[in-house]
């Protein structure tokens, strides 16, 4: 049985979802994985949300328990034995703590980034206003407001492949590419009143990305989350 390593919470999630040129994300791509495309469209999600009561290896670091995250990555399957494991590859994470982004880089090889950032969740009436924020030279911000009452996500909807991705890929290098599960359970989402996005795509993740910024996004939704366990990884 493969041992956990992370245990979490993660909550509040808006999730923003870019149709691509899927031949922006070869050089991204770990080997051995293929992209995993949603009715023959290729997908980058910007998805901002909360740590919450977080645990390494069943233990909790002081002023690592509750922080902000911001990634930006796409959807891709890798063929296990006769089973597709579908899971994500992660452009950048940006994340408050320097501690976390050092870890996390120089063990893990990810792409990690330390960044100002805050976060504020509101309730008003029957709207709940969610908003993640992230300064590299300037603020940049992901808002969503929703109705207050969530609900399951529906089966074989754009939601469901979204986040019904339960791996984890890094390329490690041309020939390495390291592989972790995740479980949750099955999440909620809140229905979606508006959005309002503003990011300096080229300033973040870099200029091949920046035409994000002007690009209005296929879809854009706020899911509950839940309790996670990340499990350890291996190199395949």
């Amino acid at each position: 049985m493969t041992k956990t390593f992370l245990q979490a919470e993660w909550r509040k999630l808006i999730i923003a979802n870019y149709s691509i040129d899927r031949k922006l994300l070869n050089k991204y791509l770990p080997r051995g994985t293929e992209l995993d495309l949603w009715n023959e469209t290729c997908y980058v999600s910007l998805v901002g949300f909360m740590f919450l009561n977080t645990k390494v290896k069943g233990v909790k670091i002081p002023f690592h328990i509750n922080f902000e995250e911001v990634n930006l990555r796409f959807y891709v399957r890798y063929k296990h034995d006769r089973e597709w494991r579908r899971g994500v590859v992660f452009i950048k994470e940006i994340v408050s703590k320097p501690a976390l982004t050092l870890v996390a880089n120089a063990v893990y090889g990810e792409n990690y980034e330390t960044m100002p950032m805050s976060h504020s969740w509101t309730t008003a009436d029957d709207n709940l206003t969610v908003e993640y924020k992230w300064k590299k030279g300037r603020w940049n911000s992901l808002k969503i407001i929703t109705g207050n009452v969530s609900s399951l996500i529906k089966e074989n909807s754009e939601e469901e492949f979204i986040t019904e991705h339960y791996w984890g890929y890094t390329k490690v290098s041309d020939e390495k590419t390291s592989e972790y599960g995740v479980e949750h359970p099955r999440w909620e989402v809140y229905k979606t009143k508006d959005f309002f996005i503003d990011v300096d795509f080229g300033n973040i993740y870099g200029e091949e990305f920046d035409f994000l910024s002007s690009q209005k996004p296929e879809s854009v939704f706020l899911a509950e989350g839940s309790e996670i366990k990340v499990k350890s990884g291996r190199q395949i």
